[in-house]
């Protein structure tokens, strides 16, 4: 089905980055959709995911302002204070969470960090949203389907799919903010819809 979850949210990722920013670093880049919004923005971008197959179709279709590297964000050394804008959507919870804090220090004084990320569901509340998520998601696959059938934005031809490995969630929400009160003081943490919470830090300045 032609709807990405994580797509749906780009927009208001886009709109955390701090203004004036220069430099960003996308962490699970996949096929490289965000990373070139963030490019159209006049933003130079490092977009890193350790899938060799995801990489190679990112960099088939290069674009100025993005460098496509293929590696594991959790064994490379990132430059302190480097980056003014820092995502990661739906892939921190295929590393450790504490790369969190390897993140907060690249970030240059008044950077942002943006996490778009999936969390385990336990709670009464958590399945609460699980079932009002379901007819939205229903809706919004018919809705995206019947644009694409259209012509749609991409004049009817849907983009190459090239599938990423994926691993279910291990940490609850409420792991997560445990863990991110101990690591990025002042963050902020948000439930969404589609299964997927925002969390969002600012380096002091």
């Amino acid at each position: 089905m032609p709807f990405d979850h994580n797509d749906h949210y780009h927009r208001a990722m886009a709109r955390l980055v701090p203004g004036g920013a220069r430099t960003a670093l996308d962490v699970g880049c996949g096929t490289g959709r965000f990373a070139r919004r963030l490019a159209g923005l006049g933003i130079e971008v490092d977009a890193v995911d350790p899938a060799p197959e995801v990489i190679e179709a990112a960099s088939a279709s290069p674009v100025d302002g993005v460098r496509f590297v293929c590696a594991d964000v959790t064994r490379m050394e990132l430059p302190p204070g480097r980056y003014d804008y820092i995502s990661c959507l739906a892939s921190l919870h295929h590393m450790p969470f504490g790369t969190v804090a390897a993140l907060r220090d690249a970030l240059a004084p008044g950077g942002v960090l943006a996490v778009l990320g999936c969390y385990a569901e336990r709670t009464t509340a958590d399945f609460v949203w699980s079932l009002a998520a379901v007819p939205a998601n229903a809706a919004a696959r018919v809705a995206v389907a019947a644009g694409e059938r259209a012509g749609g934005r991409d004049g009817g031809r849907r983009a190459v799919h090239v599938p990423a490995p994926v691993r279910p969630p291990e940490m609850s929400l409420e792991e997560v903010r445990r863990e991110a009160a101990s690591l990025l003081p002042g963050f902020s943490l948000r439930r969404r819809l589609f299964w997927r919470y925002l969390l969002t830090y600012r380096k002091p300045s």
